[in-house]
């Protein structure tokens, strides 16, 4: 039987490859905490460690967060957005704090005459033209 659902959108990751390298006795140290029961896998020991880190250094993020106006956590851009901004006279400063997403619909020329300037510290995803037709624009 063949199935008459399918996904309009496909669901963005939620979360973000990253590559570390780490000395020997460091990931040995790692490795026997894994082998000892305090963690699952080496994953969970990294994220749980940069989980702390964050933890522990709060209130300098959430301070920068303000001082630098970063919208925090996931933020998309739609057509009918950057439309508006435009009919408006209007341009975007994306300043964001985690994920900020550009709409697959948005073309290079609308990018380029609704959007000022993106700082993402996280991740941004756009279509690579849109990303291309941004790149002077990227900090």
């Amino acid at each position: 039987m063949t199935s008459n659902v399918r996904e309009l959108r496909p669901k963005p990751p939620e979360s973000e490859k990253i590559t570390i390298n780490l000395g020997y006795v460091d990931l040995g140290q790692v490795d026997l905490m894994v082998q000892e029961g305090f963690y699952s896998n080496r994953t969970d020991f990294i994220r749980t460690a940069i989980r702390n880190q964050l933890e522990r250094h709060a209130d300098v993020v959430k301070q920068s967060t303000t001082r630098k106006s970063l919208d925090l956590g996931l933020r998309h851009f739609s057509r009918e957005d950057l439309e508006a901004a435009r009919r408006a006279g209007e341009m975007l400063h994306i300043n964001v704090l985690g994920l900020a997403s550009i709409a697959q619909d948005v073309t290079p020329e609308l990018a380029r005459a609704a959007i000022a300037s993106v700082c993402v510290l996280g991740a941004l995803q756009a279509s690579p033209a849109v990303k291309a037709a941004l790149v002077d624009r990227t900090r």
